[in-house]
């Protein structure tokens, strides 16, 4: 378990002399869940929560992949799930259930609610009473439909810190780019034309982390899934996180150490909740997301999973081809810096 201390050093790293106010409020938030929780006070340690296998298998679904006349989609999953799956899979992960407004649910309008045109939180805990749940944390960037969004245009003070705002004559060429889409988008706000962070398109607008309220905020997000059910949190698009004007803005060592200290949190308040970082990366930029290693009791300090995205092009391939040869290379070239360490394959 980590100490205050650890984790008031990397607020210290993120936010310099800020950082005592706001360990203050986080470790409010911290005693609340707690206090809510008390089974939490049992002496289990992120080391002895339950771990994934080999033997876990993790179905990935849309909610509306199952669809009946006059019953919400997610209602329809769930008795699927429940009647065809039970002794097969042990954890569903429901791409993102929330409401959208673009990119297949990757642009999130309320983080708390359920999409509903799929149901609600009920149908998502009736999920939950069979198998495992895998939610999405979708904390790069959030919708223009948001209400953070929209109250940042009109000019509410609390969220004009929330995303960042740049000079089109600012030199970024430097950013690494995941698409061939404009990094600033010009939006007319109550103050006037600013050109906002538009990672992936000018509907997902990047959160600034660089301001504590965000990462407070996202803190309670992931509080409130794991109240909700959640076993394991997908963090998405987690590389692009933190950004810093002069570099790539990927892997940045800050991003790092807000990826610690979600971990940090977790093990406190929920040690039986696992992360997973998405990050569609060289392997051995995939691995950094392990953070450090403790081989004194088999643990690292950020996500307990990575993802490794080959596997299902691959084993196609091998199909196809009627030879397993790349499929077995790629394997063989895996170095995993430890023998705890757990790789996650999936198609998506």
């Amino acid at each position: 378990m980590k100490s205050e201390e650890y984790i008031i050093e990397i607020l210290r790293f993120l936010y310099g002399e800020n950082a005592g106010k706001v360990w203050g409020r986080l470790k409010a938030k911290i005693d609340q869940y707690r206090s809510e929780h008390p089974v939490l006070k049992k002496t289990q340690t992120p080391q002895q929560a339950r771990q994934l296998d080999e033997k876990d298998i993790i179905l990935i679904t849309y909610g509306d992949q199952i669809t009946e006349r006059n019953r919400p989609p997610l209602q329809s999953l769930g008795e699927f799930l429940k009647t065809n799956l039970h002794d097969i899979v042990s954890t569903i992960h429901i791409l993102p259930f929330y409401p959208y407004s673009s990119d297949d649910g990757f642009s999130v309008i309320n983080y708390h609610q359920v999409d509903p045109k799929l149901g609600g939180w009920q149908d998502i805990a009736a999920i939950g009473a069979s198998f495992n749940l895998m939610f999405d944390a979708v904390i790069n960037h959030i919708s223009r439909e948001s209400f953070w969004y929209q109250s940042f245009l009109m000019g509410d003070e609390r969220y004009q810190n929330f995303f960042i705002c740049v000079d089109p004559s600012v030199d970024l060429s430097k950013v690494v780019r995941p698409r061939a889409l404009p990094l600033l988008t010009p939006v007319e706000t109550h103050d006037g034309q600013k050109y906002v962070w538009t990672t992936f398109s000018d509907d997902q607008i990047d959160l600034n982390y660089a301001n504590p309220e965000v990462l407070l905020e996202i803190i309670d997000l992931m509080l409130y899934y794991t109240n909700r059910g959640a076993r394991i949190i997908r963090l998405d698009a987690i590389a692009y996180l933190w950004k810093e004007i002069g570099t790539t803005c990927i892997h940045l060592p800050q991003t790092h150490a807000v990826v610690k200290l979600m971990r940090a949190v977790l093990d406190i308040t929920a040690p039986d909740v696992l992360l997973i970082t998405e990050t569609n990366v060289p392997h051995e930029e995939i691995i950094s997301y392990f953070g450090g290693i403790d081989f004194s009791n088999g643990s690292t300090d950020e996500a307990q999973m990575v993802y490794q995205f080959p596997l299902a092009p691959l084993v196609l391939n091998a199909f196809q081809m009627g030879n397993i040869e790349r499929l077995v290379r790629w394997v063989d070239s895996l170095d995993a810096p430890a023998p705890f360490f757990t790789f996650f394959v999936s198609d998506k």
